[in-house]
């Protein structure tokens, strides 16, 4: 099969293909489909969900339909289990546990802690927050008699203090071992059901939108204006445009729709990261081939056709599975942290087209400077210079995005952790922008191709 036909097959075929797996997926509504407990320490867990909440009279934690089912053994099921909801701001993350003489933390209290700290036997440790002693929250669930479940009231909490809020669900009674859990929570921010760390994206695209939308405005302009003197090259610009400006169109629905619903449509998100996948690769590409001459020094790339689809068909795949990881089915702030497996390919891929790129680039200068071109030449410096800038600072960037999230393990600064995303789509926009001044469709383009 032809490549180029592979490539447009793999991007028709990924998002159907993983819409019919995946339906719906609770966003703010965190929903536990009988999710078991975890042995953690000297306690049974169960992570219920961690987001950033705006302090209002609108944000709360909702509880609803939460049934706790245990197992039906003989001394188990006779036993009065108790199981207790904790609800806490990341800096009191300290007040959940203890230690006894400097040993090891345990979240249930011991004989000694018992002792030494004054909390009940077989409870969670739970130490007032100096900012406000009702917190953390403790919600106790217990079963009754012989009976195999137990649900917990309907309750809502209101957040009156910005933070990160997270929440577990904690046994302290080994009897209650493979303890298991349904029901759900609703989180929700004062202007909807979008968690924290996502808010500022919804505005963030509708700006991005207006941008490739005046770009496409100014683009198309001439495009139509001089359409019989239309390089190949100004049509992968093109193409560009339209997949940027579908991208931040169907980010800022999904967010938009995430944050009235509180629910996330796994399908419209795969279909979102499907054609920002498409228009990375196509970026990329398209900057390799403007690097080899492509329509500008030569009209076609010879036999390095196959080998630049092949790559492109290989960046696709990669950047198209890592996005999947990153953002379908996203249901929390805690999100973000991808297997490094998956990390890793689109990285060396990255890295391996940021050196093909600069390497036929210094060819294709070397080329323009023995034919003494020097219209050619001077755009092409101008554009290996905004190349290297741009490189530079994405460099820089990658170095600061590692520093803040190895100095950030807690997710204490997920108000501003949206600019970690945003940074890549404004570079890929401001580098699409100078391509598009260098090489703006003109009455002479089709001249200035075979020109010297």
């Amino acid at each position: 099969m032809d490549l180029g036909k592979l490539i447009q097959l793999s991007a028709l075929l990924c998002p159907f293909l993983l819409s019919l797996h995946f339906r719906i997926a609770g966003a703010s509504a965190h929903i536990y489909s009988s999710q078991p407990f975890h042995d953690v320490g000297n306690s049974l867990l169960l992570y219920g969900g961690s987001e950033g909440i705006f302090a209002s009279s609108r944000s709360l934690i909702r509880f609803e339909n939460i049934t706790l089912w245990r197992t039906i053994t003989g001394k188990g099921h006779r036993s009065n289990g108790l199981v207790q909801a904790v609800i806490f701001e990341a800096s009191d993350r300290n007040n959940i546990g203890g230690s006894a003489y400097g040993g090891q933390r345990s979240i249930c209290c011991t004989p000694d802690l018992a002792k030494l700290q004054g909390c009940k036997q077989g409870e969670i440790i739970r130490i007032p927050s100096p900012h406000d002693p009702q917190w953390p929250i403790l919600l106790p669930v217990r079963f009754k008699g012989k009976r195999s479940s137990a649900k917990m009231a309907d309750t809502e909490i209101l957040i009156t203090k910005t933070g990160i809020y997270n929440l577990l669900f904690i046994s302290c009674d080994p009897q209650l071992k493979g303890l298991k859990m349904t029901g759900k929570t609703v989180w929700k921010n004062p202007d909807g059901y979008l968690p924290g760390r996502m808010a500022p994206l919804v505005n963030f695209y509708v700006y991005m939108s207006l941008a490739y939308l005046l770009l496409s405005a100014v683009w198309f302009f001439q495009y139509l204006r001089f359409r019989m003197d239309i390089l190949p090259l100004q049509h992968c610009i093109t193409a560009v445009i339209l997949l940027g400006l579908l991208e931040m169109l169907f980010w800022y629905l999904d967010y938009a729709n995430f944050n009235h619903t509180g629910m996330r449509p796994l399908a419209l998100t795969t279909w979102v990261v499907t054609i920002g996948a498409l228009r990375k690769t196509v970026s990329r590409i398209l900057i390799l081939c403007v690097s080899m001459g492509f329509g500008v020094v030569k009209s076609t790339l010879g036999g390095l056709t196959s080998k630049v689809l092949l790559v492109g068909v290989t960046y696709f795949i990669a950047s198209e599975i890592l996005d999947i990881a990153e953002h379908v089915g996203i249901i929390d702030d805690m999100s973000g942290r991808s297997k490094l497996f998956l990390v890793l390919p689109d990285a060396f891929l990255d890295a391996f087209l940021i050196l093909w790129i600069f390497t036929s680039l210094s060819k294709t200068l070397e080329q323009l400077q023995m034919k003494r071109t020097s219209v050619k030449l001077e755009i092409y410096r101008k554009f290996s210079n905004a190349l290297a800038v741009m490189v530079v600072a994405s460099v820089a960037w990658i170095v600061y995005e590692v520093y803040f999230k190895a100095t950030d393990p807690f997710n204490e600064r997920w108000q501003t952790a949206w600019t970690i995303t945003a940074f890549w789509d404004v570079i890929a926009f401001l580098l699409l922008c100078i391509i598009c001044y260098l090489w703006t469709p003109s009455q002479n383009s089709q001249r200035y191709v075979t020109s010297t």
